[in-house]
């Protein structure tokens, strides 16, 4: 945004700039062609005298030796056409079609004293001419030779000026305009970066304020409504926490209670229908259980979102090598394994890879995959392995089972989805959820993918130590 708000700027800073220059040098040119034309009509006029005066007492030694004086002294050139002869002084001659044209125009008692306006790269000179006589007769014309290249050296040294000027006056305008767009958009800045961290978080830092009173007024109505939305958020997750953590205790008593039931049951009949019950109630245990561990997820999930800098890093988070956990979950998992019929395989690594991970949470993520591996791809080849990647290193589970579809990956990290093919398959569908947010709080990304020929590749990524890993 700041760029094109600069460039906005900009544009009109070289149209103001620009604008005002030519305005200052059409000004110059103006007065510098005035100043010259006062001069120069000046001496016209007394040309005129001299000439007129020349006619009357027939003798023209005065007024040739006053145009050669002034031809010498200015480098121009002047003609005067009397009735019996004319007068010439710097190489005027009536053949030249400028001359010619002047000397015309007077004859015709059409006076001609209007400089061409000075251009600072034009060449050639100019001519001025009238005509001299009583009011009934035209006694002779005068012609003056007007050199401008003093006057366009003077301009063009003004142009040199006004350039200088120009350039200094568009720089400390960027630059003022630069600072301008830099204050009134860092608050917006500000409030985007906190927007972001409000949807990742759900919570964010007061923003402080600065910029101009509307969004100084913008800042403190957002800093009122993250803050209501963040409280609300925490007290959404601090219910769900804590009636999932009250309901232990009555489900925990009426589990003992069915149990005293079936010693006192006696019938096949009565007996099926309190392991149905038993059945149920396990299920509810297991969904309670997974509603604790999705809350607590999600919390370091939010507390892994809102680190900035390493100091502020959550202190169960170390550079640990991720081997060592996954060959514990692979030992922990391998009964189960066998029972399903799968062969579990751990790769040992290429080279010594390092992530930065709470290794407990590894070990929830690593054993939670595997588990799903084991329980929905029963009979498969399972195999888990830590890689280098470009990035830095990722942490594979992948089987050779029936896998997922496309569209059925995308939506398997939402809470409490199942897959319509494993809906008889005992689950509560936050496994994936959990690994998810488990994955976020350690800076790392949970990635679903198709494992070829078939199968399903559920990959943690994590950046190198000192880096993060961005969607």
């Amino acid at each position: 945004m700041k760029v094109r708000v600069l460039g906005i700027l900009s544009l009109l800073v070289v149209v103001i700039v620009v604008t005002v220059s030519s305005v200052i040098l059409t000004s110059a040119s103006r007065e510098l062609t005035q100043e010259l034309q006062i001069n120069r009509v000046a001496a016209l006029n007394r040309f005129a005298q001299l000439a007129s005066d020349a006619v009357e007492d027939a003798n023209t030694t005065q007024l040739q030796r006053e145009m050669d004086r002034y031809s010498e002294l200015y480098g121009e050139g002047i003609l005067i056409r009397l009735q019996q002869r004319t007068v010439r002084s710097g190489g005027l001659s009536e053949d030249q079609p400028e001359v010619s044209d002047a000397l015309n125009r007077a004859s015709l008692n059409l006076s001609d004293t209007t400089l061409n306006p000075i251009r600072a790269f034009g060449t050639g000179n100019d001519f001025i001419s009238r005509s001299f006589g009583t009011a009934s007769q035209v006694l002779g014309e005068v012609v003056v030779e007007v050199n401008l290249d003093a006057a366009r050296q003077k301009l063009r040294e003004r142009w040199l000026v006004v350039g200088f000027a120009a350039v200094a006056l568009g720089m400390l305008l960027l630059v003022a305009a630069s600072r301008i767009t830099a204050w009134v958009l860092r608050p917006v800045h500000r409030l985007s970066k906190a927007v972001h961290e409000l949807e990742a978080t759900g919570k964010t830092s007061q923003l402080p304020e600065a910029g101009p009173p509307e969004l100084r007024e913008l800042s403190r109505s957002f800093t009122a409504m993250a803050g209501t939305v963040s409280e609300s958020m925490e007290s959404q997750r601090r219910l769900i926490a804590d009636t999932s953590h009250q309901l232990r205790n009555p489900v925990g008593a009426l589990r003992l209670r069915i149990d005293l039931l079936q010693l006192a049951l006696r019938s096949e009949p009565e007996k099926e229908a309190a392991a149905g019950v038993v059945a149920e109630l396990e299920r509810v245990e297991e969904m309670l259980d997974g509603v604790l561990k999705l809350a607590t997820a999600e919390h370091r999930a939010s507390e892994g979102s809102a680190r900035v800098e390493p100091a502020s890093e959550h202190k169960r988070l170390a550079v640990i090598d991720p081997f060592p956990v996954l060959q514990g979950e692979v030992e922990r998992a391998t009964p189960a394994a066998r029972l399903a019929g799968s062969e579990l395989t751990l790769e040992g690594p290429a080279s010594e890879n390092q992530i930065v991970c709470d290794p407990d949470e590894l070990a929830h993520m690593v054993g939670e995959l595997l588990a799903n591996a084991i329980k929905y791809a029963p009979g498969a080849r399972i195999t888990v392995a830590s890689r280098q990647t470009q990035g830095g290193t990722a942490v594979e589970i992948s089987d050779d089972g029936p896998g997922l579809p496309a569209d059925q990956l995308a939506a398997s990290t939402t809470r409490f989805w199942r897959a319509p093919q494993h809906s008889t398959i005992p689950g509560n569908g936050l496994g994936m959820t959990i690994v998810e947010r488990l994955a976020e709080a350690n800076g790392a990304k949970l990635v679903l993918e198709a494992n070829e020929p078939h199968g399903l590749t559920a990959r943690l990524e994590f950046a190198r130590p000192g880096e993060s890993i961005h969607a």
